[in-house]
């Protein structure tokens, strides 16, 4: 199942890799075939990589903020889950402490009857 996981996050990389290299490739396309003066293309497409290269850093800058949010979340869970089992297993072990203890003690008293009839009998 990680594999599968490791793949999806492989795959989603490389769609969004691919989605901001062809929306720089398409603007500058734009830009270049547009009937425009040298200075004023050349301004465009440093202005529209500017703003290519701004969106793209708040895309990494929401990325990295959900995907540790998901990594506190995921934490959080981890602990929730290890502190219930804890609770189960010493509930289990303390009704498996009871039971045991019950047990001894009718085998002790059975014991000790027992031996009181033999007592008795010589």
């Amino acid at each position: 199942m990680s594999d599968e996981n490791s793949e999806d996050k492989g795959t989603k990389k490389g769609f969004l890799i691919g989605m901001l290299v062809g929306g720089v490739v398409g603007a500058i396309t734009a830009l270049l075939y547009a009937p425009k003066p040298g200075k004023e293309l050349r301004r465009d497409i440093k202005n529209r990589t500017g703003e290519l290269m701004e969106n793209a850093e708040d895309f990494i800058d929401s990325t990295k903020t959900k995907a540790t949010d998901m990594i506190n979340e995921g934490k959080r869970r981890s602990d929730n889950i290890i502190a219930e089992a804890k609770r189960k297993s010493a509930s289990i072990l303390g009704d498996a402490e009871k039971i045991i203890s019950g047990v001894k003690n009718k085998f002790d008293q059975s014991d000790s009857k027992s031996r009181q009839s033999q007592t008795k009998k010589s």
